[in-house]
């Protein structure tokens, strides 16, 4: 589904930011304050083939805000890691693919080895924001949903999304573990 051709149609992060029509301030803010813990600094630096990453997101898309900058911080700090971006509705067979729940969720985060087999994919929340999401946030006004998730991005600074993708990377993340919602009996 992916080999060097579909990967070099992708968008670098800096040329993403510059055509984003939605948020446009947002994208830029998120690129001059990115960080990358270094834990995964580390971890990464023991890689010696290159890493392909692809985001899967849209501009519009506020969840991507607080985790791609991150990444694309990543892939600025090691050259073996690279990252292109591409849009969700003009990559649906992709996107099809890395479903969660049955949705098209984004962001989705995708590893590629360098002979372009699939390491693995994260997305589209960090675990404890999505543990929220499935038991509050889905069923509270967007307004405040928004606000929230907003306000989490910014507090965590991207550090639980690339500590977990760093695990998915590395083959040392436990798999998600599904929220089960209680449900009136009677």
């Amino acid at each position: 589904m992916m080999d060097a051709a579909r990967f070099a149609t992708g968008v670098t992060f800096d040329d993403f930011v510059g055509s984003v029509q939605k948020y446009p301030e947002l994208w830029s803010i998120g690129a001059r304050h990115a960080a990358v813990p270094a834990d995964v600094i580390e971890r990464f630096s023991a890689i010696t083939t290159p890493l392909r990453l692809v985001a899967l997101h849209a501009d519009w898309c506020l969840d991507a805000i607080g985790v791609v900058p991150h990444l694309a911080k990543l892939a600025e700090l090691n050259p073996l890691v690279e990252l292109r971006n591409f849009v969700r509705d003009e990559n649906l067979h992709l996107m099809n693919s890395h479903l969660t729940n049955g949705t098209q969720s984004i962001p989705v985060i995708i590893a590629y080895n360098s002979d372009w087999t699939e390491r693995g994919w994260w997305g589209p929340l960090p675990s404890e924001l999505w543990n929220w999401y499935m038991e509050t946030g889905r069923n509270i006004p967007k307004p405040e949903k928004y606000l929230y998730k907003r306000q989490w991005f910014a507090r965590d600074h991207g550090v639980s999304s690339m500590r977990e993708i760093t695990d998915m990377v590395f083959g040392t993340r436990a798999p998600r573990t599904p929220v089960v919602l209680a449900t009136a009996t009677g």
